[in-house]
């Protein structure tokens, strides 16, 4: 299906004899191999996929000077699950690097938004509520994390204290989580692979919450959560460098043992692509229908 090892021969077995190694963006997508990649996965929508990515790239200076290749195979695992990548939607996001396994050199990084965790969740019909919010100051009193239990407080100012994280299946089984925003800090920083682990970085200095809110929902699902094989592929790939056609299996599956941690970088990463859309944050009131708190 997807792209696999004989993607790569496939290009160089061309009349041509094309190193794919060589070529740009444009001439990747545009070989009757690789449209065949997309056509096999996507069908009718391969061509519309495949002009996204094209723009994606030609409005994104810092993603047009990445390895090609990585763009594309960023790409197909964004194809293979199904998710939009126009930034302003926030599904999925393809993000250049400068990667330190790679000299520092600028390569593309696929990266899932916490809305395309909750698309996939919905899409296995397993997931009655599912959700995902920031809490302000005074929405939540006496939390109890054994019984997973609060009160309801009146919000007292625009002040981020937490994110919650709530989900209910069709079988009835419950699920709340709740991160402080100096538990949610600490993660931060555990995980920063910056020189000044407490610098704030990439997408976490463009947008806080949004990565905040996702962190809780991947840790909520991959913990406690029913994982279709689409979520943990979606867990596999998600902020992994892949610049190789080799590293994906037929079903875009990752092959290379890469962590989050080997495509961190130090003081030279590269923010994401401006004009990327804040995610919308729900009302909390949404939560409270949800829980039946209120």
């Amino acid at each position: 299906m997807a792209v696999s090892k004989d993607i790569t021969k496939a290009i160089k077995n061309e009349p041509q004899k094309v190193d794919p190694n060589t070529l740009g963006i444009k001439s990747l997508m545009g070989m009757p191999s690789m449209k065949s990649k997309f056509e096999s996965v996507l069908k009718e929508k391969s061509n519309g996929f495949i002009t996204s990515v094209l723009n994606l790239v030609n409005n994104d200076t810092y993603l047009a000077q990445s390895n090609a290749m990585s763009i594309v195979t960023s790409a197909m695992v964004a194809a293979t699950l199904d998710l939009p990548i126009d930034k302003n939607l926030g599904y999925a996001w393809i993000v250049p690097f400068k990667d330190k396994s790679h000299g520092f050199q600028q390569y593309a990084q696929f990266q899932i938004g916490y809305k395309g965790y909750i698309q996939l969740a919905l899409r296995t019909g397993l997931y009655k509520h599912i959700t995902a919010t920031v809490v302000y100051e005074g929405e939540i009193k006496n939390w109890d994390r054994l019984k997973e239990s609060y009160e309801r407080g009146e919000r007292t100012s625009d002040e981020v204290v937490g994110y919650l994280g709530y989900f209910e299946t069709i079988n009835g089984f419950q699920k709340t989580v709740y991160w402080t925003k100096d538990e949610m800090e600490a993660h931060r920083v555990k995980f920063n692979k910056a020189k000044n682990k407490n610098q704030l970085t990439g997408v976490w200095a463009s947008n806080y919450d949004a990565m905040a809110i996702k962190t809780v929902l991947r840790n909520m699902l991959s913990k406690w959560g029913i994982l279709s094989i689409e979520m943990q592929k979606a867990q596999g790939a998600d902020g992994q460098v892949i610049d190789d056609a080799n590293d994906i299996d037929d079903s875009g599956n990752i092959l290379k043992d890469v962590t989050p941690e080997d495509a961190a970088t130090e003081p030279e990463e590269l923010d994401e692509p401006t004009g990327t859309a804040t995610p919308e944050q729900m009302d909390f009131s949404d939560v409270d229908k949800q829980l039946g708190t209120k």
